[in-house]
């Protein structure tokens, strides 16, 4: 069986709002010449556009997926947010929530993008492909039920895993959130629930600046099966295997879930505009190669990504395609060309011993 690979041109052509970087414009604000949010299509489309050259996507099976129902989004989302959006929607566009705007056809193109991650899972829970990736715009994982925020609208991973449990296809799913963000949106959504494992690693009061305390552990029958890692500015190559070695991997061999799903954004990436965190294509590579192993030992190899951040237009394909490299088993490679460089500026004895620290004291609270 092949790696899948789901993407879906529409989903380039999600826009909207009038913003430089994260801010609106207006007072002493200017708009920018290249556009406005972080979130773009270009990081995606050049991840696309660098698996075609290559040569890589003709070792995946590639292909689009149907949009979530109305059905499937309404087992994450109340009807009354469902409806606003569709009549802002389909009236040209506008927002709902935080830094999250978007154009006419909003709401088709976010369906089509949960679509995306829920084609991805049932592709692997069904067996129709060994592991798969899900190039799925705009991200899923700030969304609570009815707030969107952090440029996301829709809880991707969410739907989708709540459509496999509604249809019997498992019964207990991990979900490994690298974005450098907290996954605020699906810790919300599983706080309460036991049969929904949720890690987050993320640069600590990064965004939201509130929330992802490593204290937040879940509640009722749900406690426990929520952890945070918020890591220090910084943590870089080392700190974020580490953090795996100590943690999510102890965490997972201890749920041993059915499926491993990854909220994967590459925003932790060391040349990222919104982060401070020093991660290269090879710590992902080496998170990818340890989930891998991970999904081998509990779960038949079942693991599949759902992208979410990473804002770098010249270094998330590299990222990108570092996992792919390590999901697919492929020879075919895109050498990351800072790699050298990028290593020559990983932190330092010190500081990977104050990370460490950190690191231990968090694990001794959580693995409990």
């Amino acid at each position: 069986m092949a790696t899948g690979f789901f993407w879906d041109e529409s989903c380039f052509w999600h826009g909207g709002g009038h913003y430089a970087f994260t801010y609106p414009v207006g007072g002493l604000v200017q708009p920018l010449v290249a556009g406005g949010l972080p979130e773009a299509p270009e990081t995606k489309r050049r991840l696309k556009n660098l698996i075609d050259r290559t040569g890589l996507s003709k070792e995946l099976r590639v292909s689009s997926a149907d949009p979530v129902t109305w059905e499937e989004m309404l087992r994450v989302h109340p009807e009354t947010f469902l409806h606003e959006f569709k009549r802002l929607s389909d009236s040209g566009g506008g927002e709902i929530g935080e830094q999250a705007p978007f154009g006419p056809g909003g709401f088709e193109i976010c369906a089509q993008s949960a679509g995306l991650v829920r084609g991805a899972l049932f592709s692997v829970l069904t067996g129709q492909c060994a592991n798969a990736y899900a190039l799925s715009r705009p991200p899923g994982h700030h969304a609570l039920p009815d707030h969107p925020n952090g440029f996301c609208i829709l809880a991707n991973v969410a739907i989708a895993v709540e459509a496999a449990l509604a249809e019997g296809m498992v019964g207990r799913v991990a979900v490994i959130d690298w974005d450098v963000h907290h996954g605020n949106g699906t810790e919300a959504i599983f706080y309460d629930r036991p049969d929904v494992l949720t890690i987050s690693l993320h640069q600590d009061r990064n965004y939201p600046e509130d929330t992802g305390a490593y204290t937040d552990t879940g509640a009722g029958p749900g406690e426990g099966y929520n952890i945070n890692i918020p890591l220090p500015p910084g943590t870089g190559h080392h700190g974020y295997l580490y953090a795996f070695e100590q943690i999510v991997r102890p965490a997972l061999d201890d749920f041993r879930p059915d499926v491993i799903i990854v909220a994967c954004g590459f925003d932790a990436a060391i040349v990222d505009p919104l982060s401070r965190m020093m991660c290269t294509a090879e710590t992902y590579r080496l998170m990818t190669r340890s989930l891998m192993e991970a999904a081998e030992e509990h779960c038949e190899g079942r693991l599949m990504m759902a992208h979410e951040g990473g804002y770098s237009e010249f270094y998330v394909p590299f990222c990108g395609h570092a996992v792919l490299e390590e999901m697919s088993g492929s020879a075919i490679s895109a050498p990351d060309p800072l790699a050298e460089t990028y290593m020559a500026r990983q932190p330092g004895p010190r500081h990977d011993a104050m990370v460490e620290a950190e690191i231990h004291d968090m694990a001794a609270h959580i693995l409990r």
